[in-house]
């Protein structure tokens, strides 16, 4: 229920209730973001310009567009990294040991099959996923932004339910600093688990998680549920500002060493 903080009679909502009230109606608050005035125009530039976009050079030249298109995926700190992208678009995910599928964060798959210069070369922007799919996807991450400047818990809410279905291990957990602090604070893990090996934890919650759990909207909400109260206990709604799993180093910003370990030790364990 809505509550009062006692400051100037502002009603502040908890976390699970503004967490509800956004997924309640999900594609009417998609249609508020998409008619943001910036958005908006941000949109409709890229609308207008990627079906003519026909390599990878020219996706990365024109930064206006290929900002756009990691902001849609959720890579938004890492569009700094140029070499590592570039990587992973040239290799597509065709093959087993392409890049991507080394990787145990789902999102850099995700950009390839939005923008799969590797299979359709010049088409690849022609398709229906590469425009309206990725212009969605802005609105999602938009959406979800905006929520965690009010409420980070109902950004990581957000965030987790719609990246639930692409945890297919524990290095899936490990390798997502939103997924992790989520499932950290649903099994009520100190912070230092975070420091033990890598190998261990994804071990750990393998051991202790269903992950075809994570398949299931309604198991997923049960989690959420837990989740969005003990998030409540430890963080009174406020304000929100930026949570460190969005930042650089966090979410978005995971380092590349420790993408590229997480991936070897997968390869070291088939």
């Amino acid at each position: 229920m809505p509550r009062n903080t006692g400051k100037r009679g502002r009603i502040v909502t908890t976390t699970y209730t503004s967490y509800k009230l956004i997924t309640a109606d999900l594609s009417t608050s998609l249609e508020r973001v998409a008619e943001q005035p910036d958005v908006k125009r941000e949109s409709a530039y890229y609308l207008d310009r990627i079906g003519s976009i026909k390599t990878i050079d020219e996706f990365f030249a024109d930064s206006r567009l290929y900002n756009y298109a990691m902001k849609a995926h959720g890579l938004e700190d890492m569009a700094y990294a140029k070499a590592f992208i570039r990587k992973v678009l040239a290799e597509g995910t065709d093959a087993d040991d392409a890049f991507a599928n080394k990787l145990s964060d789902s999102r850099y798959k995700d950009l390839v099959v939005s923008l799969n210069f590797a299979r359709h070369g010049e088409t690849a922007t022609s398709f229906d996923r590469a425009q309206k799919g990725v212009v969605e996807k802005y609105n999602r991450q938009t959406l979800e932004m905006n929520a965690g400047s009010e409420n980070s818990g109902v950004r990581l809410a957000l965030y987790f339910e719609r990246m639930a279905p692409a945890i297919t291990s524990g290095y899936s957990i490990i390798a997502d600093a939103a997924l992790s602090q989520v499932i950290r604070t649903v099994l009520q893990l100190p912070d230092a688990f975070m420091a033990t090996d890598v190998d261990r934890q994804s071990a750990y919650y393998e051991d202790v998680l269903d992950l075809a759990d994570f398949q299931d909207p309604a198991k997923v909400g049960t989690l959420l549920e837990r989740f969005t109260a003990l998030w409540e206990i430890d963080h009174p709604s406020t304000p929100g500002g930026q949570l460190s799993a969005f930042q650089t180093g966090g979410l978005i910003g995971i380092s590349t060493d420790l993408l590229i370990s997480i991936a070897n030790l997968k390869l070291g364990g088939r």
